[in-house]
């Protein structure tokens, strides 16, 4: 599915790099946790995953082909939600018409779906939102285009409990179709719904094969590794 080979990236503004000769792989129909301090290079892997940074060596695959070429035949199977975003001042219905399109799979019964779960009308205008009812119309929409890679960058901050659940519900009806990488700051909800934590330090990472394998640590040594970013 997602093949990163011997990636190397860095922000100028940095000096050292996020990450140096870094190699990953992602199966599909997986759902993969990504852990770690602010700075670590989460949410900068997922950029690199989607084409939308590209690194100073390396190569990052999408099914054997380049990301950073951007072709639509890659793009119309990835879809990303950041942490932050803004969203135009217009009815949720227009914005369907104009970027539905884009995503040959795209679903609205399954729209309808995650809007009902949600509890918001379909005819939402989005630029009265709140920033939590933003995200929610958000990730509605990005699990209706029913692309096969899903990379989701903290989906439930400035979300209320409830919406959380749902969303974790949301998450793990998915995994059989799709491969998901959700990066979050809390552990608790990466061994609800991942398969597959990894943890990062710096652009370090450790893979725990079994997310569960984590979580079975006693509180005060899990707590001291994941300052660390050591595991075992």
């Amino acid at each position: 599915m997602i093949q990163l080979n011997d990636i190397t990236f860095g922000y100028k503004r940095r000096g050292n790099p996020v990450f140096s000769h870094f190699s990953m792989n992602l199966e599909p129909d997986s759902i993969y946790g990504l852990l770690g301090k602010n700075g670590a290079g989460k949410s900068t892997l997922l950029y690199l995953m989607c084409g939308l940074l590209r690194p100073q060596s390396g190569e990052a695959l999408f099914n054997g082909k380049s990301v950073v070429e951007r072709r639509p035949e890659i793009l119309e199977d990835i879809f990303i939600v950041p942490e932050e975003f803004e969203l135009p001042p217009l009815k949720l219905s227009t914005y369907v018409k104009i970027n539905a399109p884009f995503y040959p799979h795209f679903s609205e019964e399954l729209l309808s779906q995650c809007l009902q779960d949600f509890e918001l009308p379909e005819d939402i205008n989005l630029g009265g939102l709140s920033m939590g009812q933003k995200k929610k119309a958000f990730i509605a929409f990005a699990i209706a285009t029913n692309t096969r890679l899903l990379l989701m960058d903290e989906p439930t901050s400035a979300l209320d409990p409830i919406s959380t659940a749902k969303i974790e519900d949301l998450v793990l009806e998915l995994k059989k179709d799709y491969t998901i990488v959700m990066v979050t700051h809390n552990m608790q909800q990466a061994t609800r719904v991942s398969d597959t934590t990894a943890f990062f330090l710096l652009g370090d990472m450790i893979e725990v094969d079994d997310t569960e394998k984590l979580f079975s640590m006693p509180s005060d040594k899990r707590t001291e590794d994941y300052i660390t970013g050591r595991f075992g």
